[in-house]
């Protein structure tokens, strides 16, 4: 679907086409799951907040103007759906010691990365990953998974520019602290 024949489905699902509709849905329902994904915590709760976000994008179809992609409209309305859910849910997660953000050394951290397999630094940056707060994986996921711009991700969560790139910074140096961590506790056990 191009960008000009994406928006002729959109106008025909705007004038009630249930069949356009459902081509959009068909086009974002993986990328609208796994932006809600990292937040919900679980796939059963992601599916139920794509198809809850599709329905909302569908009863609010009329009123999209197109001033942004169909896509930042639409992981928007999957974003703010996904993080409602979560706040029902009040599901707590532990931080990250603040301290040991402030203490790594990235050279140290990389050294030290070497002496794992591939393997072994994937599975330990998926775990770290695992710990991250909802709102924290999100915007991971938009950023490095579905790629989107900083605009894109201000848009869809609403947060200024400026704010987006502090966060993902703080994100990026939480998981090297907690990587690094879990690199320390692996040397103990390995002597």
């Amino acid at each position: 679907m191009s960008g000009n024949g994406e928006e002729h489905i959109i106008q025909k699902a705007k004038n009630g086409d249930q069949a356009a509709f459902a081509a959009l849905v068909e086009k974002y329902k993986n990328q609208a799951f796994n932006v809600a994904l990292p937040i919900a915590g679980n796939r059963e709760d992601a599916e139920e907040i794509a198809m809850d976000s599709f329905v909302k994008a569908w009863n609010a179809l009329p009123h999209f103007k197109g001033e942004a992609k169909f896509s930042t409209w639409l992981f928007r309305i999957v974003y703010n759906t996904a993080i409602s859910f979560r706040r029902k849910k009040r599901m707590e997660t532990v931080a990250i010691d603040e301290k040991l953000i402030d203490n790594y050394s990235e050279d140290e951290f990389s050294s030290n990365l070497q002496m794992f397999s591939l393997d072994e630094q994937i599975q330990m940056v998926k775990k770290v990953m695992e710990t991250l707060p909802p709102d924290d994986a999100a915007l991971m996921e938009l950023f490095y998974h579905q790629q989107l711009s900083i605009d894109e991700i201000s848009r869809i969560t609403l947060l200024s520019v400026s704010n987006v790139k502090v966060k993902l910074h703080r994100i990026r140096k939480r998981i090297f602290a907690n990587i690094q961590a879990r690199i320390k506790a692996s040397e103990t056990y390995r002597i």
